[in-house]
């Protein structure tokens, strides 16, 4: 039983740790995740609060995984890792049950794993940590307690100066469908081979005062004489035709598609971002610099803003204040700009380089790669952007 003890110890211990390293590599993703939890339990006003939750959260797997490797303060540690996994059990049985956020996010988007896993990885976990509290007095740090002190103090900075890294300069291991080398046209498309959702539909109607289920195979001959009410669609096999990257459609005032004009570039950049910063961190100052050279080459630049009207305001006065502003679906803004903002460059639709607004300067060194463009043709594009 010894054996199996500290088996179930360690166990438990990488599989917090690695939880919150993963998640750690992009806290906006939970944060994100957070809001829809709150938008589903209706709490308005809470999204401020998620990313610092997020980063808390993330630092606490990372640290309390850690300490129950080393065995340190163990009585404290798995009682906290108790209450955690069962506030964890809680949202992905609430998400498993009820399909409502779709999923926990519970490794974040390198790791995606169905509603169901979830579950039961935490009922399994629950039952883990459940033993060690039970046999806590097995339990012994593997190393001296001031030793371990030590180096908890030193996993505690290093998961948040991590975090603090990716959302200044986007995460480290890029999992999210615009990562480097792929192509967004290619990525809006369901993938080949994919199951679409499988549902059993039924029909209601009633006759003589009650009410008939039928399905579209079981359908009265004299359907005639029945009064329809409703029809009921029933999931009963979850496939996963769905696209990697859905509600990337580039729209201006009047409401055209610019989608393609803008992706069939030969080479183009585009500046994302769901608000651009209203405080001044620089960015403006760097992607003019960008902006001039891929100007030099003909290279075509556009702004993708959540809120086009605030970002006319912030460019005004700028060199590249006639840029054409896109609205885009918010959801697909924030999976494409981690950072705020993002830079990206696409030939041909792929995804050649991607910066946050911290990092812009590095793009120029690409773009000294890329050969000029033929001088644009007036009015050879239907791109229109959204006006101020």
């Amino acid at each position: 039983m010894k054996y199996i003890l500290q088996l179930i110890r360690v166990i438990t211990g990488i599989l917090f740790f690695f939880s919150g390293l993963v998640k750690a590599n992009d806290p906006l993703g939970l944060s994100y995740k957070m809001q829809e939890f709150f938008e589903v339990w209706h709490f308005p006003g809470w999204d401020h609060l998620t990313l610092p939750m997020a980063i808390a959260m993330n630092a606490f797997e990372i640290i309390a995984g850690f300490a129950l490797l080393l065995g340190w303060q163990f009585r404290l540690f798995s009682w906290l890792l108790f209450l955690l996994i069962v506030f964890f059990t809680f949202l992905t049985g609430y998400t498993y049950f009820t399909g409502l956020p779709k999923n926990c996010g519970c490794f974040g988007d390198c790791l995606p794993i169905s509603s169901l896993t979830s579950f039961l990885k935490d009922l399994v976990l629950l039952i883990f940590i459940g033993l060690l509290i039970a046999r806590r007095q097995q339990i012994r740090s593997v190393i001296p307690a001031k030793a371990a002190g030590f180096i908890l103090l030193l996993v505690t900075a290093g998961s948040l100066y991590f975090q603090y890294y990716t959302l200044r300069h986007l995460p480290v291991v890029d999992c999210l469908p615009f990562k480097k080398g792929n192509n967004i046209l290619e990525k809006r498309n369901i993938p080949p081979g994919s199951v679409p959702d499988s549902f059993a539909i039924r029909f209601i109607y009633t006759k003589g005062g009650k009410e008939y289920e039928f399905s579209q195979l079981d359908l009265p001959a004299d359907l005639g004489t029945y009064t329809f009410v409703s029809r009921r669609d029933r999931l009963i096999r979850k496939g996963n035709a769905e696209a990697p990257i859905k509600g990337f459609d580039l729209k201006g005032i009047s409401g055209a598609d610019s989608t393609l004009p803008v992706l069939l570039q030969p080479t183009v950049l585009l500046l994302i971002a769901e608000k651009l910063p209203e405080k001044d961190t620089g960015w403006k100052e760097k992607f003019e610099r960008v902006y001039k050279a891929a100007a030099q080459k003909n290279i075509p630049a556009f702004i993708i803003c959540g809120k086009p009207e605030d970002a006319y305001r912030l460019i005004s006065g700028t060199s590249f204040a006639s840029l054409p502003v896109f609205t885009c679906d918010n959801t697909t803004i924030r999976t494409a700009a981690r950072a705020n903002p993002t830079l990206y460059i696409l030939q041909q639709a792929t995804v050649k380089g991607k910066w946050s607004g911290a990092d812009l300067s590095a793009a120029e060194q690409l773009l000294t790669g890329i050969p000029a463009m033929p001088a644009p043709v007036k009015d050879s594009l239907s791109i229109q952007p959204v006006t101020e």
